[in-house]
């Protein structure tokens, strides 16, 4: 009867996030929200945000099953050998810590430019999801998955 431990499952990364995302059509860049004194959207500046959107989703998709399979070497690696040196012990550890940092951004970025993409798609893009103002359509090009505008975003940061 063999003693080896199998690897834990990794529960907090996804199985399945391989589906191809669907292709968001522009809505009426128009009609977005922009902050006093800023040009309306154009649908050649919208269909920029969603092109940078949908290739940060492949991007990240591809980021966090990189990081799921060197977990999963990690972990099945951890289990072997009970007579492992402390060092080396140590040095795992900080490995699967930094691989499972890394898997969890690359997560929440995944999710953040999915938030942005259904935003868009419902004519939401570009409000505060806390005081409902607008962004701002210069920091949403700059960072398209951006969900707060400056004040709130500072007044989080501050707590």
């Amino acid at each position: 009867m063999s003693t080896a431990r199998q690897a834990p499952a990794i529960h907090a990364l996804p199985v399945n996030d391989s589906a191809p995302s669907k292709h968001v059509e522009p809505t009426n860049a128009g009609s977005l929200p922009v902050r006093p004194g800023e040009d309306a959207w154009t649908e050649a500046e919208l269909a920029e945000v969603i092109e940078v959107l949908e290739a940060d989703i492949v991007r990240f998709r591809d980021q966090l099953a990189t990081s799921t399979a060197e977990l999963v070497g990690l972990l099945r690696d951890g289990t072997e050998g009970a007579g492992r040196d402390p060092a080396d012990v140590g040095s795992a550890n900080f490995e699967r810590d930094a691989e499972m940092s890394l898997a969890n951004n690359a997560r929440e970025m995944l999710d953040q430019s999915k938030l942005a993409l259904r935003h868009i798609e419902l004519s939401t893009y570009g409000s505060c999801d806390n005081c409902g103002q607008p962004i701002g359509k210069g920091r949403l090009q700059a960072f398209p998955r951006a969900t707060l505008c400056v004040k709130c975003k500072q007044r989080e940061e501050r707590r």
